[in-house]
C-alpha cells in the first residue's frame, strides 16, 4: 500500500519523532516531524500537510489540545490524529469531541498506525472534492 499525501508528525520524544518519520518514508509517505506543538504551527503556515500525527501531552508552551484546537481553526481540512499514553485517555475523548479524526495509545504500532493514516486521509480527500465540486457548480452557474 501506497500513499501520496503530507503528513506531519509533532512529538517530543526524539527517538520515536525521528523512527516514526523515517519508518513513513520508506513507505513512501511524504512525513516531515517536529518536537513542539509551536514548530507544528509554523510549519503548518508553509506546508499543507493532509494529516497531522499529534501527541497529547508535550512540555513547554503548547500541549496537543491547544495544537488541535489551532490546526481546527486555521487549517479546518487537515485532519489530526492524536497519539496519547494511558493516563491521557481522558484527554483523548476531548481531543475527538474538539474534531481528532481518531487517538491512538503509545507506543504506537505501525501496523495499526497505517490503517488510520490512510482512513484520515480519504476523508480529507473526499471533503476536498466536495469543495471543488462545489466551487465548479458555483462557477458555472455565476459565468
Amino acid at each position: 500500500m501506497t500513499f501520496f499525501f503530507n503528513v506531519l508528525v509533532v512529538d517530543d520524544e526524539e527517538d520515536f519523532l525521528d523512527t516514526l518519520v523515517k519508518r513513513l518514508k520508506r513507505r513512501k509517505i511524504n512525513a516531515s516531524g517536529v518536537k513542539s506543538g509551536e514548530e507544528a504551527l509554523e510549519l503548518m503556515k508553509e506546508n499543507l500537510f493532509d494529516v497531522v500525527i499529534l501527541d497529547i501531552k508535550m512540555p513547554g508552551g503548547m500541549d496537543g489540545i491547544e495544537v488541535l484546537r489551532e490546526t481546527r481553526k486555521t487549517y479546518p481540512l487537515t485532519e489530526v490524529l492524536l497519539l496519547t499514553g494511558h493516563a491521557s485517555l481522558e484527554t483523548s475523548i476531548e481531543g475527538m469531541k474538539l474534531g481528532a479524526f481518531d487517538y491512538l495509545l503509545k507506543p504506537v504500532k505501525l501496523e495499526d498506525l497505517l490503517p488510520k493514516l490512510e482512513k484520515a486521509f480519504e476523508r480529507k480527500d473526499e471533503q476536498d472534492q466536495r469543495i471543488r465540486k462545489a466551487e465548479i457548480k458555483r462557477a458555472i452557474r455565476y459565468s
